[in-house]
């Protein structure tokens, strides 16, 4: 028992040494970025490398892109591919598309000023989205067949998660299958798997038509699917099953998602205003080490950054100020450590490959390993976020079930998704060059100019070159890679190319980057193109940018697996870039320090605005 806890530990050391990034199961993200290069006219692709695991898709080379257009029986067409009776009208999607843009203005301004991010008016009609590229139903014009692949049983799924890990990496460990099958579709095991974790087995999505299945409740269980084939112990979370982990069927989860969307409209002036001052405190830090000629890392100071604008914003009370429950400038340190072990079983950290199959890929890590960190966390919750509890309390949830939703809702979904995205952007944009950082220059100052002097959201939404980077980096790299879910009955599922037959009880799960990088809707799907979304033409393409687990043009609400916090996130990511080149003219990027996971990014120049 010793050995165990002294192994669990140093691996805890490990997770955080390495910068170890927490969104459900993204860590791989920071692997799949970490090769990005720079081509013409600005744009930024995904490199292969023998040595890295990165985004391969079967999509990736010149071959395989032929290979999937023969595939699915068609070319690419002005960039998108959308046609026939199973896609949408590009005129009604584009329509769509503007109607969602305006009421999303009125969900961030306050009555259309935009003065500030005012209250959250979201949609809360227990309906589920329909999905986005198909309808896969019974009625399918293409051929039957049978899903190809195969488990192997114990053997079969310890081979299937050693190929992911060691032998192939996650990129060819998808390709080799797509070619192998000659389909998108697959049955196949995924990780954890055997012998400490339960039933591995999914049928694959990897194409932008079957993909949306994931998001239509009425077809999949949702239930206790947020990481995947297996679910942490609920220890991490003081034995309560938060919103994640719920079917929109479940009574809880109309409650607690409704109080999250009440967190969000109650707190929702705050949101701008508090961002600006803590990136503001971050930008003085780096400014500071370049000053001293130390170097400014990105990767640290954003996790304290990304932690404390939260609960400034959310609870009221900074983090760091002196108190019974302060939580110092441990907070973000304490989040990322509190998640690390709960998704370190679908994770490869760079530590030897034997330790890391024994342990964590194997068995799950105690929670007695963070407790530390989580009775931190939830004393300065207890302590501080009074007017939070209150809220709940009127919706008929305790103090314990609220704290509990908070944290995971702030320490896990949140703060991983920014510790994960809002470094991704910043990568995209300096290596996009002089060029299209000029580009933001001068679109950020003319909308700033022309809205009182500061970021608001009525500014925000006038900046089609900074929405369109923010869309293209969740296109390319969503913070959330996979989704799962659980056949409701059975029924029909369609790729580009064939229908095939789902059993009711079988799990279901997708690779997004894969479903992100379809050739058939999107043109150079391996290119970052920082304009792919500005323009009529482009706002055809939003409804298959699916991150937040559903479409862009899509709402969340009561009724479905949609992020409550998706507008919120998009909103923060654009204040992101906007606060950026308001202050600086050019920023450059140091050479990443580290490989995959453990890289971690700093800022080698910042030139002040004159």
């Amino acid at each position: 028992m010793r050995f165990g806890c002294k192994l669990g530990l140093r691996i805890l050391e490990d997770l955080q040494s390495s910068s170890f990034c927490v969104t459900a199961m993204a860590v791989n993200q920071l692997v799949l970025a970490s090769n990005w290069s720079l081509t013409g006219g600005g744009a930024l692709t995904v490199a292969a490398s023998s040595s890295d695991v990165q985004v391969c898709s079967t999509l990736a080379s010149a071959k395989s892109l032929r290979f999937v257009q023969e595939l699915h029986g068609q070319g690419l067409k002005n960039g998108a591919g959308v046609g026939g009776s199973s896609h949408r009208s590009t005129t009604s999607v584009a329509a769509r598309t503007r109607r969602r843009s305006r009421r999303s203005r009125r969900r961030f301004s306050d009555d259309g000023d935009g003065d500030e991010l005012a209250a959250l008016r979201i949609s809360c009609v227990s309906t589920s989205e329909a999905s986005t590229a198909s309808d896969s139903g019974s009625d399918s014009k293409l051929p039957l067949k049978a899903i190809p692949g195969e488990y192997g049983g114990t053997l079969g799924a310890i081979k299937d998660r050693l190929d992911f890990f060691w032998f192939q990496g996650l990129g060819e460990f998808f390709t080799s299958r797509v070619q192998k099958y000659q389909s998108t579709v697959f049955r196949v095991n995924m990780p954890p798997g055997p012998p400490g974790f339960p039933d591995p087995r999914v049928i694959l999505l990897l194409d932008a038509k079957s993909y949306p299945v994931l998001f239509d409740v009425n077809k999949v269980l949702k239930k206790d699917v947020f990481t995947g084939t297996y679910h942490p112990s609920w220890d991490y979370t003081g034995g309560v099953r938060v919103l994640a982990y719920l079917d929109p069927s479940e009574e809880r989860h109309t409650q607690l998602k409704t109080f999250v969307f009440e967190i969000l409209k109650t707190n929702g002036r705050k949101f701008l205003p508090e961002f600006h001052k803590a990136i503001s405190e971050s930008f003085q830090v780096w400014e500071s080490n370049l000053a001293k000629g130390e170097k400014a890392s990105f990767t640290d100071e954003n996790l304290q950054f990304a932690f404390n604008f939260q609960m400034r914003a959310i609870v009221g009370r900074d983090p760091v100020a002196p108190g019974p429950a302060s939580l110092g400038r441990n907070g973000g340190a304490y989040a990322q450590k509190w998640v690390a072990p709960q998704i370190a079983p679908v994770t490869g950290l760079g530590l030897p490959h034997l330790l890391e199959e024994l342990t964590f890929h194997s068995f799950p890590l105690p929670f007695s390993l963070v407790k530390k960190e989580y009775d931190a966390l939830y004393a300065y919750l207890s302590t501080y976020a009074t007017e939070v509890v209150d809220l709940a309390t009127k919706l008929g949830i305790d103090k314990h079930d609220a704290i509990n939703n908070v944290l995971f809702f702030t320490c896990f979904n949140s703060f991983g998704g920014f510790g994960i995205l809002l470094p991704q952007i910043l990568r995209a944009i300096a290596q996009g060059g002089s060029s299209l950082q000029q580009e933001l220059v001068r679109e950020v100052r003319a909308a700033v100019n022309a809205n009182g002097g500061s970021v608001t959201m009525k500014g925000l939404e006038s900046m089609e070159l900074v929405k369109s980077v923010v869309w293209e980096s969740l296109r390319i790299n969503p913070p959330v890679p996979y989704q799962y879910g659980i056949a409701k009955s059975d029924f029909v599922i369609e790729s580009h190319t064939a229908a095939f037959q789902v059993k009711k009880g079988e799990m279901l799960a997708g690779f997004q980057p894969f479903a992100t990088s379809d050739p058939v809707i999107f043109q150079d799907p391996h290119t970052f193109l920082p304009k792919r979304f500005v323009g009529p033409e482009a706002e055809k393409l939003l409804p298959y940018v699916i991150w937040s687990n559903g479409p862009e043009t899509g709402e969340p609400t009561l009724g479905n697996k949609t992020c409550p916090g998706k507008d919120f996130v998009v909103a923060m990511s654009r204040a992101f870039v906007a606060e950026l080149f308001l202050r600086y003219d050019e920023i450059t990027l140091a050479p990443p320090d580290g490989d995959g996971i453990a890289a971690k990014i700093a800022f080698s120049s910042l030139k002040r605005a004159q």
